[in-house]
Parts: structure tokens; sequence; C-alpha cells
């Protein structure tokens, strides 16, 4: 049965952003992310990639699905290497109940048929459980496997309402209707612009999805969208004809519901024809540092809504910072944040259950589904988040901006 997202929660979400982020903090390195009330001891992280060998409690195997190869290589590669992180540090700590958890990620490409086939390579695997898949159209093909098998899924950053609209599946991030809504309201409620031109991607549901709630909020908030283009993935490497529209119509802020790539191609085009409104997008921008050959200078001031900010200043954010950095020698993403939370909240709800490696995934199953609306966990990307019935996260978003090449929290 198809879920709906509830009202309720949506709009405490979209309040939530508006109000900013407040987090606690929590040692990455001793203490992690876990229930509110208990919190789990971490170790020192092993290299990426390696399993971990059974204690005494049996093993958890959790498959992971992601692109870490094409064009949305960024968030798969982020979103493996930090619940590789996550898993070695629970390994080290002891496990879940003594029990070790090997995580196995599949690479999908950020496509829906080879997310099938990785799903399937996964069952043959024995997966139990799935973090995954890391984008909104891929996640939406799994999600009507794990449904049909009965399988639990945790994606840390599918989008899409569609991508969780079963009861077995939930998300850490927030869904495109939420980012819509919530992006509007941000530009709004702190004047950013008046007049706002829309690029987006009218082929891709995440983009899309945003387009339509910014839109339908947009006038609420006293935004007048004065041109909104679209393009498709046919179409996603000249946007002279968006850019000029948006120029030509007085648009103070261009907003981009879009991905890295086509934005970075955006933002270099927009330079060379001495355009330079303010760019603001949502989670799909965050990556665009990494773009290679980019010239990051280009992003200066670009701004995004996300649930994540690398420079935070509380005690948990620094340490996961720095325990990534040193295991993978980059500065980890929201997609990375995501997953980290991911694992702890599969652990949490795993303990809240009291769910064991030897039972089967359609029982592991039907216990999380429950136990996930039971826990609260203390994460990278909120303080005190909690799951409702229809897979949704309750949790506060921020919103960054791009400041000498780096992400700034706003």
């Amino acid at each position: 049965m198809k879920k709906q997202l509830s009202m309720v929660v949506a709009a405490a979400m979209v309040a939530a952003a508006l109000a900013g982020c407040g987090s606690s903090a929590s040692d990455a390195g001793t203490e992690n992310a876990d229930t509110v009330t208990e919190n789990a001891d971490a170790g020192t992280a092993e290299d990426a990639g390696e399993s971990a060998d059974a204690g005494s409690g049996g093993t958890f195997k959790i498959g992971g699905i992601g692109p870490v190869t094409g064009a949305a290589a960024v968030y798969g590669q982020a979103v493996k290497n930090a619940a590789q992180l996550a898993v070695d540090e629970i390994n080290a700590a002891g496990g879940i109940n003594g029990a070790m958890i090997e995580f196995n990620f599949q690479d999908d490409e950020h496509d829906a048929e080879k997310a099938v086939n990785a799903y399937n390579t996964l069952k043959d695997w024995n997966m139990q459980m799935l973090l995954g898949t890391v984008t909104s159209t891929p996640c939406t093909a799994v999600v009507e496997k794990t449904h049909e098998d009965n399988l639990f899924q945790l994606t840390p950053s599918g989008s899409a309402v569609e991508s969780i609209q079963y009861d077995n599946a939930f998300r850490v991030c927030f869904s495109d209707p939420n980012q819509g809504t919530a992006s509007a309201q941000y530009i709004g409620e702190n004047k950013l612009a008046t007049k706002v031109a829309i690029i987006y991607n009218s082929s891709d549901v995440y983009s899309s999805g945003i387009y339509q709630t910014f839109a339908a909020e947009a006038g609420n908030q006293g935004i007048e969208i004065v041109s909104a283009e679209a393009f498709t993935a046919d179409s996603n490497t000249d946007f002279s004809v968006q850019l000029q529209k948006a120029k030509d119509s007085g648009a103070e802020l261009v907003f981009l519901p879009i991905y890295y790539t086509e934005a970075s191609i955006i933002l270099g085009q927009a330079d060379k024809m001495g355009y330079a409104p303010i760019f603001f997008g949502c989670d799909g921008l965050d990556g665009i540092l990494a773009v290679e050959d980019f010239d990051t200078a280009l992003a200066e001031g670009v701004m995004l809504l996300t649930p994540f900010a690398a420079d935070a200043e509380d005690e948990l954010t620094q340490n996961f910072v720095k325990a990534y950095q040193e295991n993978f020698g980059d500065i980890p993403n929201q997609f990375a944040a995501d997953a980290y939370d991911g694992i702890y909240a599969m652990k949490a709800a795993i303990e809240k259950a009291g769910v064991t490696p030897d039972m089967s995934a359609s029982d592991i199953c039907d216990a999380l589904k429950v136990s996930m609306t039971e826990i609260t966990i203390d994460g990278l990307t909120g303080a005190g988040m909690t799951w409702n019935a229809d897979g949704e996260p309750n949790k506060e978003p921020k919103a960054v901006k791009i400041t000498d090449g780096a992400y700034a929290a706003m």
C-alpha cells in the first residue's frame, strides 16, 4: 500500500528549516550517534572495504547500493566511505549486542536497472538489511524489490516521495517536497530575493519534485518567479538560453534544484556571459566543489539547503570530519553524513527491537518497521532525530554558503 507523506511532519520540518539547527555534541571517536539515552562507544576505523570478523554474537549482513562510478559518483563514494567508517567503529566497540557487521557495497552507476542488478547480487550474498540506494530513481526501482521480499531498506539520500513508498522503507534525508518548500521559505524569510528564476531538470524526479513545491510556496513568501526553464538528460550541456532568460527577466536569484554536474556547467556559462546573481540549491549541489576540472572560485557565494555542514563546531561533526579525512583524504559531504547516521540508526533500531543475526531478513524487517518509529538519535544531520511510520525523518536542516572554497554554515 502506497504511503502518504504526513502533512503534520512535513510542516514541522519546514518550520524547522527556518529556525536553524541546534546540534548536541558527542565524541565520534569514543561516543557515536545512538539513542538519546544510550550512545555507543566507537573505536578507530579500519580501511574501507574490509569486512569485520564475526564475533561471538554472529554477523549482521548489511548491503549498500549507490554510484561509485559515473556522473553521480561523488555521492555514492561518500556514502560507501562513511557507512564503512561507521561499521568499523561499531565493530571495534564490540558490535551490536556482541554481533559484528559485514558491509557490502555495490555500484549502480545512478541507473535503475543496474541498481536492481546490484540488489540481486546482494540478495545472493544473503543481505539482511539495505542501506540504499543513494539516488532517487534507482531507489524507487529497488524499493519495489525490497517490498516484495519484505527486506528492511533505509536510504541515506533517496529523496523522491516514491523512493520509500512502502512500509519497509525509511530515509535519512529530507523528501523532495520538503526541500522545495523549505528553500522557498528560507529565501523569503531571509529576504535573499524577490525575483527568482528557476532552472530544473524536467526528466528527473528529484529536480522536478523540488521545483513543483518551491513554485507552490513562492507566492506565500513574496517571491515572484520571473523565469522557469527546464532541461532534460538529453540537453544538459548548454544552458545559454535558460541563463539568458533569467538575466533578461531581472532575476536576483537563480534557484537550481539540480545535481552538481549540471550546476557546475551553469556557473561556468553564467560567468562567461557576465551574469552574477545569487545561486541557491538543495542537497544535489553538495559535491560541486569536487567536480573534475571545475574552477571552484565560480561557486563562491553559492548557497544550498542541507542538514550537514562540515565546518560545524559541535564535537560530533569535528570528530567525524577528522576521522573521514584520515581514512579517505577528503572532506565529507552531506551524503557521507546521511550514510553515517543511517548505520547508527540501524544499530539503534536493531537494539530497540532485540533483533539477532540468526533471524530471517523478513523477520528482521517486521521488527525494524516498528522500532524505527521508536528510536531517537543525535546524529550529524540533526539532534533528536525521529522517524514516523511513513519512513520520513523529523530533524532540523541547515543552510550553507560556499566561502573560500569550502562549505560554511549560515
